[in-house]
């Protein structure tokens, strides 16, 4: 319940654009202007314990909060930013309540209905996209713990499918799975080299 009737503001943010692997994730959060939580800020910024513990704090505290993915045959089809910005979509679109207005990191607006206003390191400068931030990351960073269990090969737990020496190598040893983004360079051109041999 809004309690001091001001208007509603959602945050926006996703995690996964740069990752060779797996969904990208966006949350939304309109947290409640009478139980602030310290300590939000980008949650690149973050440990992965104080994310954790943030996380749970707003999905108790916020007044309404919602987490969406574009999977990565979407990613593949649409590309990361249309994807990240469906997935946002999506996000807004799973609130409990109707926002006034929806806050946004970065310099791109997902399509909504709602007034909407990106904000470039809004994840740094408000409150509710570094929650977005946060939730997203916790979620996506769940979900490549899930896919390592499916792909252990990889490494997923450790990099979350970002291109780091480690996913690379064990890229060209195994080549790409099923949840690897075939549109991204590295990958592409992995595949391309098991095509032409």
């Amino acid at each position: 319940m809004n309690r001091d009737r001001s208007p509603l503001v959602c945050g926006v943010d996703e995690a996964g654009r740069g990752p060779l692997a797996g969904p990208v994730c966006a949350a939304a959060v309109i947290l409640d202007p009478q139980r602030p939580i310290p300590g939000l800020k980008d949650s690149k910024k973050l440990s992965a314990a104080s994310r954790i513990r943030l996380a749970d704090e707003i999905r108790r505290h916020a007044l309404a909060w919602s987490v969406a993915w574009a999977s990565v045959a979407e990613i593949d089809r649409l590309n990361i930013l249309n994807a990240s910005l469906l997935a946002m979509q999506r996000a807004v679109e799973g609130l409990s309540l109707r926002p006034a207005l929806v806050l946004v990191d970065g310099n791109r607006c997902p399509p909504l209905i709602l007034p909407v206003r990106a904000i470039v390191r809004g994840d740094d400068l408000e409150p509710a996209i570094s929650a977005a931030s946060i939730l997203a990351k916790t979620e996506r960073d769940k979900e490549m713990r899930r896919l390592a269990d499916i792909y252990p090969q990889y490494g997923f737990e450790r990099h979350a499918g970002y291109p780091t020496p480690e996913h690379l190598a064990a890229l060209e040893r195994h080549g790409p799975c099923v949840v690897h983004r075939l549109s991204f360079g590295p990958v592409r051109r992995r595949t391309q080299r098991v095509l032409d041999d």
